[in-house]
């Protein structure tokens, strides 16, 4: 199993009450949409997976075990995460922006060099190696941050929103490439308000409003 919610809640003082006893599973290797008006709690949720928050109540497991403080380390190293405002840091290149995780893993730097260039290219930057992220366009820095979130050959993917800063067409290619990091064995949930977008794709779909969750 990829990933287990039992009546989990998520209560933000004083009384903001984000999830409500959730409660879905997902199996493995599957690619799964997160969808839900802005503010209904999407990114709240993908935290909590990443162990980046803690849920008020109710039980969590992701990969068939329950979330353990002890083991968040090793569990985020099976996770890549595509946050919505990119985080690429600003002094480094695009290159070695989507190699960091590598570096910071103490990978030999002939594979970190290239393997993160390989990812690069595969993703369509491969053009854009040594510029910073101020010289690159949203759609140019988004495609850095998945070569980052997946350089390290994670089992999940999660992406925040990662097409709210690009235009539809670029959206489009995007979510195309997401589906083909699936189709090589990486398990993907990507959280979406975007919805007409997501009916040109046919996956499953969590839909979360007003705290609770629907799968259609």
């Amino acid at each position: 199993m990829l990933l287990s919610f039992k009546n989990v809640s998520l209560v933000y003082k004083p009384d903001h009450q984000v999830l409500d006893r959730v409660s879905f599973t997902l199996s493995d290797s599957g690619f799964y949409f997160l969808t839900g008006p802005s503010g209904a709690g999407k990114s709240s949720l993908l935290r909590l997976i990443y162990q980046a928050e803690r849920p008020t109540s109710g039980d969590i497991s992701v990969f068939g075990e329950a979330l353990d403080a002890q083991k968040k380390a090793e569990l985020r190293r099976k996770i890549g995460v595509v946050f919505q405002d990119f985080r690429l840091i600003p002094h480094l290149s695009a290159w070695e922006n989507a190699a960091l995780p590598l570096r910071l893993m103490g990978v030999e730097e002939t594979y970190v060099k290239s393997h993160s260039r390989e990812l690069l290219e595969w993703v369509g930057v491969g053009h854009r190696l040594d510029a910073r992220p101020d010289e690159l366009s949203g759609g140019e820095q988004q495609r850095i941050a998945i070569a980052r979130a997946v350089v390290t050959k994670p089992k999940l993917l999660l992406a925040d929103e990662p097409t709210g800063n690009v235009d539809e067409s670029t959206a489009l290619k995007l979510f195309h490439l997401f589906d083909e990091l699936n189709k090589l064995g990486t398990a993907v949930i990507l959280a979406t308000h975007q919805s007409h977008l997501v009916d040109k794709f046919h996956k499953p779909a969590l839909r979360l409003a007003d705290g609770r969750l629907k799968r259609f």
